[in-house]
């Protein structure tokens, strides 16, 4: 078995707009120990974080935050580890095209 430290995913979604964020390749397990929001604007922005088994439809079960303030000019930080399957997906959405988001965690293969 491989372990590889490393950035999962980055993603700076469009307003609004649910947008994967993570997928765990095929044949591979991980672990997420961290997810940073950073507001690259003035104002505040609301976010949310989701998780999906294989990937499936959006449920209101799969979400880890749900409109969640982040200040201007702020970030927030969730140190989690949570554990995914293959094909298991992060997903992100904010308020304003400003959130950017990076998950940072292990890969197990």
């Amino acid at each position: 078995m491989a372990t590889s430290y490393k950035i999962l995913g980055q993603s700076n979604p469009g307003a609004t707009t649910s947008t994967d964020l993570y997928t765990v390749p095929a044949l591979s397990s991980a672990v997420v120990s961290t997810i940073v929001v950073c507001n690259q604007a003035a104002t505040d922005a609301t976010f949310r974080i989701s998780t999906a088994v294989a990937g499936l439809a959006l449920t209101a079960k799969q979400y880890l935050a749900y409109d969640v303030t982040v200040p201007g000019n702020g970030l927030y930080t969730f140190t989690i580890g949570i554990g995914l399957a293959t094909t298991d997906v992060i997903r992100v959405y904010a308020s304003s095209a400003t959130c950017s988001f990076s998950a940072f965690g292990t890969v197990i293969t």
